[in-house]
């Protein structure tokens, strides 16, 4: 059976341990602050994490670029050179602009005689790509094709979940995903929005509570609520440089009774965290339904 390679963006905020356990090749991202451009490695390499969202609280304001189409020609050139297909999974086209790049350097090898190469557009983004990746992964591993995984990862994608709670509305209101005066009040009066990635990968507003303690409560009711005991039974939980908090989220969730582990509590990476802000949590499982 022919070899493939699965291929990622950065956003996938995984460690660059797992990665390598995965045996992903990542197609890094970029962000810019202070007219400077870092590359977005999943060890931080360019610009420790820490020191990311340091300058974002000092009000330092971080814009982001996706993967060029002749990045994406060069990484899958380099995998057929290897005698390898390639599997892409894109960061969700409703977030970026990455899916079309990728769609684009695909088109470029349709014809391509010996070697085959596939694009699936996650509909997610953070550590719910890292899910999907996590799936392809062992898709793979049990001896799978690579047209047996993309059609299995078209489907199961949909069974990845993502809920979360951002600490600064102001962030989600300068990239248009909220109204200006209600970022001004809702910051004012402590309102912390439940938020959700719904099927078509978009970023949608499901509750408003007070506090931040309770939203992570309605977090982890809403993983006790869609989680599905059939498929892998942990989690993972992504945090915008407040690990306190994660924690506190990883003790509600491993404390549901429903046999659910989380297994992973990193970073949410620059390049999402440059649209969502210092202290954002988020839960992502796998649920009967997003």
């Amino acid at each position: 059976m022919k070899k493939f390679s699965i291929v990622v963006n950065s956003s996938v905020d995984l460690t660059e341990e797992l990665r390598k356990e995965l045996d992903l090749v990542v197609a890094p991202l970029k962000f810019i602050m202070n007219g400077q451009e870092y590359i977005n490695y999943l060890d931080y390499r360019n610009l420790g994490v820490k020191e990311f969202y340091q300058k974002l609280r000092d009000g330092v304001v971080a814009t982001t670029s996706q993967v060029n189409i002749n990045e994406y020609v060069d990484i899958i050139e380099k995998e057929f050179k290897k005698g390898n297909d390639v599997l892409i999974l894109s960061l969700s086209s409703a977030l970026s602009s990455n899916y079309n790049s990728a769609r684009l350097a695909v088109d470029m090898f349709k014809d391509h005689p010996e070697h085959k190469v596939y694009l699936v557009d996650t509909l997610t983004a953070s550590l719910g790509e890292g899910l999907v990746a996590y799936a392809a992964s062992m898709k793979r591993k049990e001896g799978a094709t690579l047209e047996e995984t993309y059609q299995f990862i078209e489907q199961f994608k949909y069974n990845v979940s993502a809920w979360f709670t951002v600490d600064d509305l102001m962030f989600l209101k300068r990239g248009g995903r909220l109204g200006g005066v209600s970022a001004i009040f809702g910051t004012l009066l402590a309102i912390k929005p439940i938020l959700h990635v719904d099927l078509e990968g978009r970023l949608i507003p499901m509750e408003k509570t007070r506090g931040r303690k309770k939203a992570l409560r309605i977090i982890a009711d809403k993983v006790k609520e869609t989680y599905d005991p059939s498929l892998p039974n942990f989690c993972y939980v992504a945090h915008s440089d407040d690990e306190e908090a994660a924690n506190l989220l990883k003790d509600m969730i491993e404390g549901l009774g429903i046999g659910l582990k989380v297994t992973l509590v990193n970073y949410v990476g620059p390049v999402i965290g440059a649209h969502v802000g210092p202290g954002t949590i988020g839960a992502f499982f796998f649920a009967k339904h997003r």
